[in-house]
């Protein structure tokens, strides 16, 4: 088989088998010492969601490990007595007049359906704790989740193999835990009942060896069952690419946002068709571990069976020549099956709970990823002057993203003063988009340093460095919430005020189209939760996302391509706005369309990932270099458009 990581920077420690019989204790004990480990790592995530489900389940797994040893002998005790009487020529009235073995027969009758009733309700009991921990588990470990992804590096959405660990986490996070756990307090109530049945068959005449031949013959089981869980976990792991390919074929089937195009172009049967060959792949691996493993246990299972039938026919002689009685056949009986049946589970579920442990590697090696992009000094960060004037300056900045070797960024020395208007300007995959990125140190530079206000970027508390920006990004957010919610959100610490969010609108030219919304302001957007949402147009997504740099009136505004989805009379009007908004602070713009960069006080020109030129509008086109050929040859266009 592969390397079951393929492609993956998630390494599962491998442990080496052992070399003898020596170094045997040195294999169990990393195999257990590992094993040991998540499970307590386990039940401490379920004792944080709360201790009452430990304790409940703790119960439960006692009683249901002595529940089958009572209920055994309740028939044993029973069966004797109705033996005892029928033997001693009783009669049916005898029966109801409580005079065959004095009153035993209907008391053990009344505790077995009351033992009955009670069995039931703890069934039951124990299915409701389980649903409802289950719950309250997701909930636990999708919240650590989402608090883990808010800390991360920004970095670690660039390489597949987070994705392997996020897809991993977020599909154990629901049933994996609870299963585990509750397939401990399984085996705890299955050893319970084992050693019960050994001790009570050992004392069946002749036949104390049973239970030993019964155990020994499921040893091979208990092989096989680890050996291919293991196989499994690396199966899935090798997988994980396989995996992620069928959910995005899948997805994008019944995708909304592309399900026009997928039509029109007719790229259904495609997906469908790519769907299908890796599934091929990933079924062919999956129904070979699963049929050779079961070839096996229906082997060993059929072996046991004639052992079974073999101690069964024993015990029924013993019956036949009057060593034992009727109850104790039943016992005994109670017992070979009970010792062949706690063994199987004890093994399947050991296997199943070890499979699990090495699964919810997942999740703790997702909690293990560690975020880079933090403070130089972590315990006193130094904290921005937020409402004053700022400085940005370029020192030598190299960047390339992370897991490739092309830089995107070279060797960048600029420098931004207070007021300045920047913008940036250049060809697709110049490296506009990534510079913003790195100033707002959503990214460290590979090389070289950003100082903001004279001193590293990096000194600063990251929080109190988003706060000082204000940006709209390219691939702006969209979200399932009502119109001022989406504008809220450009300041979620701010009290909320109705006022504030119109003023915002109205900058940005969208209170027109929202006023005729259904509900204006309080209309639900998108159609993903609410039947009644509203699916707006790119350009009036785009005067919403602007609406929300507008609210949140931060120091510096950043704004990658902000009217690109516009025409070109809402783009003036937006940008006649933003001379207002500009006012005494630094504004940064990103753009195509070069009429923009007329009123900027700095224009950057960048071409792959080097500043080939800066300077205004006015030197520039004095300079006559690669701004003037850009600039020229769009207003060349517009001028033959309007002439045609």
């Amino acid at each position: 088989m592969p390397p079951p990581f393929r492609g993956s920077d998630f390494e599962y420690k491998k442990i080496a088998p052992p070399k003898g019989i020596g170094d045997l204790p040195r294999y169990l004990r990393e195999l257990l010492g590992g094993f040991f480990s998540r499970l307590i790592y386990i039940v401490k995530l379920v004792w944080e969601t709360g201790p009452s489900i430990m304790i409940a389940m703790s119960l439960i797994a006692l009683f249901q490990g002595v529940s089958p040893i009572i209920s055994s002998y309740i028939s044993r005790y029973l069966l004797n007595a109705l033996q005892t009487g029928w033997n001693s020529g009783a009669t049916l009235s005898d029966f109801f007049n409580l005079s065959i073995s004095a009153d035993s027969v209907f008391f053990l009758l009344i505790f077995m359906f009351v033992f009955k009733i009670l069995n039931s309700v703890i069934s039951q009991l124990n299915t409701a704790i389980l649903r409802i921990s289950g719950e309250k588990i997701v909930r636990c470990v999708k919240i650590k989740i989402m608090k883990k992804a808010r800390e991360l590096d920004i970095s670690a959405f660039d390489r597949p193999a987070f994705y392997e660990k996020l897809e991993n986490a977020n599909r154990e996070a629901g049933h994996r835990p609870l299963q585990i756990l509750n397939s401990t307090f399984t085996v705890i109530s299955t050893l319970i009942r084992l050693i019960s049945y050994v001790v009570i068959l050992t004392s069946a005449p002749g036949l104390w060896w049973a239970s030993i031949v019964m155990v020994i013959v499921s040893i091979p089981s208990a092989i096989i069952n680890f050996a291919y869980r293991r196989k499994n976990f690396f199966y899935m792991r090798w997988k994980s690419k396989e995996r992620r390919q069928m959910n995005y074929y899948s997805d994008l089937m019944v995708n909304k946002d592309i399900a026009k195009e997928i039509r029109i172009f007719g790229l259904a049967d495609s997906f469908i068709e790519r769907f299908d060959q890796v599934f091929k792949v990933y079924y062919s691996g999956i129904k070979k571990l699963v049929v050779t493993e079961n070839i096996w246990h229906v082997t060993i299972a059929i072996i046991s069976a004639v052992i079974n039938c073999a101690f069964f026919a024993a015990i029924a002689f013993m019956v036949l020549t009057g060593k034992i009685m009727l109850g104790d056949y039943s016992l005994y009986t109670d017992s070979l099956t009970s010792i062949a049946a706690s063994v199987a589970s004890l093994i399947g579920t050991s296997a199943t709970i070890y499979e699990g442990t090495l699964f919810i590697d997942n999740l703790i090696s997702f909690m293990d990823e560690r975020q880079s992009v933090v403070p130089l000094d972590e315990k006193k960060p130094e904290k921005v002057k937020h409402g004053a004037p700022h400085t940005i300056e370029f020192c030598n900045v190299s960047f390339s993203y992370p897991g490739t070797d092309r830089p995107v960024i070279k060797n960048v020395n600029l420098k931004f003063g207070p007021e300045d208007t920047v913008v940036l300007v250049g060809l697709n995959g110049a490296g506009k988009t990534t510079l913003i990125k790195l100033l707002t140190r959503l990214y460290d530079p590979t090389e070289g340093v950003i100082l903001l206000d004279g001193k590293d970027i990096r000194s600063y508390d990251i929080a109190d460095v988003y706060k000082t920006f204000g940006i709209i990004f390219q691939d702006f957010g969209k979200y399932a919430f009502t119109v001022s919610e989406n504008i809220a959100f450009g300041d979620i610490d701010r009290v909320l005020s109705q006022d504030d969010i119109k003023n915002a609108a109205e900058k940005a030219d969208a209170t027109d189209y929202i006023n005729k919304l259904p509900a204006g302001f309080d209309t639900p957007l998108m159609r993903t939760f609410e039947h009644n949402g509203i699916e707006l147009s790119i350009g009036q997504w785009q005067k919403l996302a602007i609406a929300r740099a507008f609210y949140s009136n931060n120091d510096i505004l950043i704004l990658d391509e902000p009217t690109a989805s516009l025409d070109a009379i809402a783009e003036q009007e937006i940008f006649n706005q933003f001379d207002e908004l500009r006012q005494n602070k630094m504004t940064i713009f990103v753009s195509h369309r070069l009429s923009s960069a007329t009123i900027a006080s700095k224009i950057v020109v960048l071409e792959y990932g080097a500043v080939v030129e800066e300077g205004t509008h006015s030197e520039l086109m004095e300079k006559k270099g690669r701004y003037y050929a850009l600039f020229s040859t769009q207003a060349k266009r517009y001028i033959e458009s309007a002439e045609k």
